[in-house]
């Protein structure tokens, strides 16, 4: 079972394989070329052991609940889960499911992350028992499911601020009421100094456990207290010890005895900068921008080398190329990244310690920017026929991450070698863990590019895109603008 599926999964990706091409054999019949097949192949995977939920090889897939169907509740969205599950998705990330604060409110709907109550579910997206539906439904289709958690602050108007609970609290003097960050007129910033609301916030955590959801991604993580996280997560763990923790942040403290996954926001902000020559980009907060100078190879050489001396294996690097944040304020990746969006999609499924995202549009190749406070609905998400090039980029890219060990995070991450002699605007590399090596080679430049083979990558492959490939040394490998090929053996 094991064979079939490794070869079916491997032929896999709409990215280049067109024009000029190395020395290759033509596809076989059997290689898969369309999502029915691959998702044929990963159900027959399922029945392996090898096919059980690894977190260390899995994908993130962020579930924007109002904008993913017209109706925009649990209910319809659980219509949408087989699909994530065919597509390879294995954690689905719920944004903020809490009741939303009306005091200060942005736009008519207001912001996800104004939390009323830490307990209860947001009646525009449908009842606890549709919450529980949602869940078994991803449940029974092997899916994890994390909610989004807004531990920094709460609405203005929240449960806890209505009961008196004003020492809960970071208090403006001057106004005596909480204070306010950034341009969030709409929060109130908790502090971590009062143990009442530590043990409320632990409480509020472990309910959900108990619900049954498989762990957390942490809005602002870096702004609460490390030792918080740690006594938390610890009670959490009494329920699970297996829950995933991600943290919106890049401080490499927050690994400690607490997060699995940080963002990996520098290296976000370095694919913008090399697509287009240096970029600006609103910040999360929203109050200003983030401007970065032009980028290359050789930066993105260095980054890796640094990522991996400041976060120690088993840690995870959330790797995107969109999310809430970037499509609303910044921009789509196709705005942000133009012709190079696909590339740089499948370098965040490839690199070292990278654990990749998917939000909610990218699957169809959405290319409009989502409000954030209002309806905005895809209404297209859920005819499964529309957007079938992305549909069919983004399961092979899934498929090809989990057919490869060598792609996986955790203690043992098979290194990056590169390939000697490439010229500095490709990217070309080797990783191998055991018998299994892939070997990609990325053409970050709107130039065509050659690649001559050395010794070390001689051999044969089955490209992501289909083809059984062949390889001598002193070969060429012959790319286009913006192209790449991801092989494995």
């Amino acid at each position: 079972m094991k064979k079939i599926f490794s070869f079916i999964a491997l032929a896999a990706i709409v990215a280049s394989c067109g024009g000029n091409k190395p020395k290759a054999e033509e596809a076989t019949a059997e290689a898969a070329t369309t999502v029915e097949e691959v998702a044929t192949a990963n159900e027959a995977a399922e029945e392996s052991e090898e096919a059980a939920y690894d977190m260390y090889n899995s994908v993130v897939y962020e579930l924007n609940i109002r904008q993913a169907t017209a109706e925009g509740t649990f209910r319809a969205a659980e219509e949408y889960l087989p699909t994530l599950k065919q597509m390879g998705v294995d954690i689905v990330w719920l944004m903020p499911i809490s009741p939303i604060g009306v005091e200060g409110r942005k736009g008519t709907l207001g912001s996800y992350y104004s939390i009323v109550d830490y307990k209860a579910i947001n009646p525009e997206f449908g009842t606890l028992d549709d919450f529980k539906s949602f869940l078994d439904k991803a449940h029974d289709l092997g899916l994890k499911v994390i909610i989004d958690w807004v531990a920094n602050h709460t609405s203005r108007d929240a449960k806890w601020w209505t009961e008196g609970k004003k020492d809960w609290y970071k208090i403006d003097p001057e106004t005596d009421l909480p204070i306010v960050e950034y341009d969030w007129t709409d929060i109130a910033s908790l502090d971590y100094e009062n143990e009442d609301m530590r043990a409320a916030m632990t409480e509020a955590l472990c309910y959900w456990v108990e619900i049954g959801i498989d762990g957390y991604r942490c809005d602002v993580a870096y702004k609460v207290p490390s030792d918080f996280w740690q006594a938390a997560f610890e009670e959490v763990k009494k329920i699970n010890p297996n829950v995933y923790l991600l943290a919106e942040g890049e401080e490499s403290w927050l690994h400690n005895n607490a997060f699995d996954t940080t963002y990996a926001w520098e290296f976000h902000h370095m694919m913008n900068a090399m697509a287009k020559g240096g970029s600006e980009t609103k910040n999360v907060a929203g109050d200003g921008t983030i401007k970065t100078d032009a980028k290359s190879v050789k930066d993105l050489k260095e980054y890796i080398a640094r990522d991996a001396q400041n976060y120690a294996a088993p840690a995870m690097r959330l790797m995107f190329t969109s999310n809430h944040d970037e499509n609303s304020w910044a921009g789509t990746e196709m705005e942000r990244m133009g012709d190079a969006h696909k590339a740089f999609a499948a370098l965040t499924f490839v690199l070292p310690q990278g654990q990749p995202l998917i939000y909610t549009g990218q699957e169809i190749g959405l290319n409009r920017r989502l409000q954030f406070f209002e309806k905005d609905p895809i209404v297209e998400l859920v005819d499964t026929e529309y957007g079938k090039e992305y549909r069919d980029f983004y399961t092979k890219l899934c498929s090809f991450r989990h057919a490869n060990k060598a792609l996986a995070a955790g203690n043992n991450v098979a290194p990056i070698v590169y390939v000697e002699g490439a010229s500095d605007n490709l990217f070309a590399f080797t990783r191998q863990k055991a018998d299994n090596t892939v070997f990609c080679v990325f053409n970050f430049s709107a130039e065509p590019a050659t690649l001559t083979i050395t010794e070390r990558e001689a051999g044969d492959y089955t490209c992501a895109c289909g083809e059984k490939m062949s390889f001598a040394a002193g070969d060429t490998m012959e790319l286009g603008a913006w192209d790449f090929k991801l092989l494995a053996r």
